[in-house]
């Protein structure tokens, strides 16, 4: 009896413990993603796409925070050579995106949390679609993934979390092969709704 009144308060501090210590945040959001360092002749703008997935946290006000994501992006690419027909297409790629961010809660109450959250993430190309046909790209001339540096802004309003941020890519786009684009990067905005579980909040 006596092991007993000591087992139930510490299982149950560590369980308190645990999840304080722990959240999980499903997203659904939007992204836009543009090419940086397109040559003369080219120009790039972001169009929308969309990606789901989600992050944990795992620590208290400073945490480590690694997430897995689903996304569509879409790119529009304008090529004009000198004395060619001028070609636009949609360049719309399939990626599965992994991150290794840190994050902090400038703001750390229960009911309201400001966060900042910057690292490392890599993004692998599942498939490539040119939506006019336009321009004759395909997977084979794309990089297989893109190494990115992610930073972000995020709000927690009780459960509902609401998050905005950038992805740099560190990695060209498309294979060195002397293709147009072979110099470009990728550069994406994104936008996040969800909600967290966990994390301590009475």
């Amino acid at each position: 009896m006596h092991i007993r009144s000591l087992l139930i308060p510490a299982l149950a501090a560590i369980s308190n413990f645990t999840m304080g210590q722990f959240a999980v945040n499903p997203q659904l959001g939007v992204n836009f993603t543009r090419l940086t360092n397109t040559p003369a002749g080219v120009t790039s703008s972001a169009a929308a796409g969309f990606q789901l997935g989600a992050d944990l946290r795992l620590g208290d006000r400073l945490y480590f925070q690694p997430g897995a994501f689903f996304g569509r992006s879409a790119t529009y690419v304008k090529l004009s050579p000198q004395d060619t027909v001028t070609m636009e297409d949609n360049l719309i790629r399939t990626t599965a995106k992994v991150k290794a961010l840190m994050g902090y809660n400038l703001v750390h109450g229960d009911a309201f949390r400001l966060r900042v959250n910057a690292g490392p993430t890599y993004e692998a190309l599942l498939s490539v679609d040119n939506k006019d046909d336009q321009i004759a790209f395909n997977k084979d001339d794309y990089n297989g993934g893109s190494f990115n540096l992610d930073a972000g802004l995020g709000l927690d309003l009780v459960f509902i979390t609401l998050e905005g941020g950038l992805s740099y890519g560190l990695s060209n786009a498309y294979k060195d092969e002397g293709k147009l684009l072979s110099a470009s990067k990728y550069f994406t905005w994104y936008a996040t709704l969800g909600f967290v579980i966990g994390g301590g909040r009475n």
